[in-house]
């Protein structure tokens, strides 16, 4: 007779093949594995044969619209509905025409980080393991390249978005201290300062902290985009006369729509003069630091007490890689730390290595971002990513002098970095014509430019961020600009 014991492990083994999710035949998946990862290869090597978008047809689009799936359909068809249903319809930024919004072309080396990562699966929430002491290498090395102190803590995050949160809740915690985590801000009165061209993420991270975006002054900005620092002097004045309580500068290198510089350096004057926690918005612009001849425009970065910004952008990294560091992480610790008996350290054994990220921040399951960050900067070295910045620049002034040679072309701002922002001269309506003019060299896959508004009126974007891009590139833009404007020009 079988007993109990007997019986449910019979059960269990009965039903083994429904529940373990490894593939019954290894061999089988390597191949379809290594075919999947040459068809990325090729899709990667061949981009300049591609479109650089194209719109999703309505096929498509419903046949994303089915039901759960109840039964498994098997890797290969898997693989064949994402080279079919996928990748001919991504965003496009892969490709060196792609221009629009901040989005940098990933690279290889960090797409295999990004596959060994997934297949290690470690969790970077906590405990000791080496995953946990290679992204600390990855933010030493930031440290280094900023120039801030090797002591300086930090965590890989999904975006700057997220990093700027992180910052602002730190400076909250520094400033009102930690009991702020428990009373809440009620009765502070805090204060924080930007410019009116720093991300929308800034507000957001006010709203989402409790503080408010009625607590965040917005400064103006002088005629290179940067902030006012004599406005910003005034309002930190008016403030503390008023009975307020300034707590947060946060300056931008890199601000969205012009790629303008703050001066850093006297935005950390300010903030130690006054007592203020100096945070940096570099969500593009701080890795400018890597390129020797752009450093001096990043100066300052080195006093900040926290920097946000993305490897996914001018480094080049996989999708998503942001980072923020922390000058004193102690007091990340004041902000995030939570002890909770499942969250227990220990001083060996695999609940050793405290402070673990998760004190640091806000998230206690994390992946393994590192990895491809560490992938990318082992293989190309920081030197070759910074002149990869650094042509993007040299890119940009190509731009504008082809713009300001072209009469049927104006451009709007001027150029601090790698950010172009000009339109065609149409008559009439130009704002919409411009747009127009955007959505057709999209959906005909030739380039993709974003719009943006400079001065109350529409400007073509062109942010020139990836590695690939080249001066032919440019000249297919601009070609491509006189030519659909010159053809919208003659229906008007």
């Amino acid at each position: 007779m079988v007993d109990s014991h007997t019986d449910a492990r019979w059960l269990l083994s009965a039903r083994l093949d429904r529940a373990d999710l490894d593939p019954a035949d290894w061999d089988a998946f390597r191949s379809t594995a290594h075919a999947a990862l040459d068809d990325i290869i090729d899709y990667i090597a061949g981009i300049r044969d591609r479109p650089v978008w194209q719109p999703i047809p309505a096929t498509v689009r419903d046949a994303f619209r089915g039901p759960l799936p109840r039964d498994g359909e098997g890797i290969d068809r898997v693989c064949a509905e994402f080279a079919r249903l996928v990748l001919p319809y991504a965003t496009g930024n892969v490709h060196p025409r792609f221009m629009g919004w901040v989005h940098g072309g990933g690279n290889a080396a960090g797409m295999i980080g990004e596959m060994l990562a997934a297949g290690l699966n470690a969790n970077l929430g906590g405990r000791d393991h080496a995953p946990i002491e290679l992204e600390r290498q990855v933010i030493g090395w930031m440290a280094e390249a900023f120039g801030l102190p090797p002591s300086t803590g930090g965590l890989l995050v999904t975006g700057t978005s997220i990093a700027n949160l992180i910052g602002v809740l730190i400076a909250r915690a520094a400033h009102a201290g930690a009991a702020v985590r428990r009373d809440g801000v009620a009765g502070h009165r805090l204060t924080a300062y930007t410019s009116t061209a720093a991300h929308g993420c800034i507000r957001g991270a006010m709203d989402i902290s409790g503080l408010g975006t009625a607590a965040l002054r917005m400064i103006p900005t002088d005629s290179g985009g940067r902030i006012d620092l004599q406005a910003l002097a005034d309002s930190i004045e008016r403030d503390r006369a008023s009975g307020c309580v300034p707590f947060l500068i946060v300056g931008t290198a890199g601000t969205v729509d012009i790629g303008a510089i703050d001066d850093l350096a006297s935005l950390a004057a300010i903030c130690r003069r006054e007592g203020l926690w100096f945070h940096v918005d570099g969500a593009f612009g701080a890795l400018a630091a890597l390129s020797p001849g752009l450093r001096p425009l990043v100066t300052g970065l080195e006093d900040a007490d926290s920097v946000a910004f993305d490897f996914h952008k001018w480094g080049q990294v996989p999708y998503d890689a942001g980072c923020i560091l922390v000058r004193e992480p102690h007091l990340a610790e004041q902000a995030f730390a939570s002890p909770a008996a499942y969250l227990r350290h220990e001083a060996r054994g695999l609940a050793g290595g405290a402070p673990w990220p998760c004190d640091l921040g806000p998230d206690l399951s994390r992946g393994f971002r590192a990895l491809k960050v560490w992938f990318t900067m082992k293989t190309w070295g920081a030197d070759r990513i910074g002149e990869a910045i650094a042509r993007s620049c040299r890119l940009a002034a190509y731009l504008s002098d082809r713009v300001d040679a072209e009469p049927m072309l104006e451009r709007m701002a001027p150029v601090a970095l790698n950010i172009v922002c000009f339109r065609y001269r149409f008559p009439g309506d130009a704002d919409r014509e411009n747009a127009e003019l955007v959505a057709d060299l999209q959906e005909l896959g030739i380039a993709a430019p974003s719009t943006t508004t400079i001065g109350g009126r529409l400007a073509i974007r062109a942010a020139l961020v990836n590695h690939r891009t080249q001066a032919e590139d440019v000249d297919a833009l601009v070609d491509a600009v006189l030519t659909f404007g010159e053809r919208r020009c003659a229906v008007l």
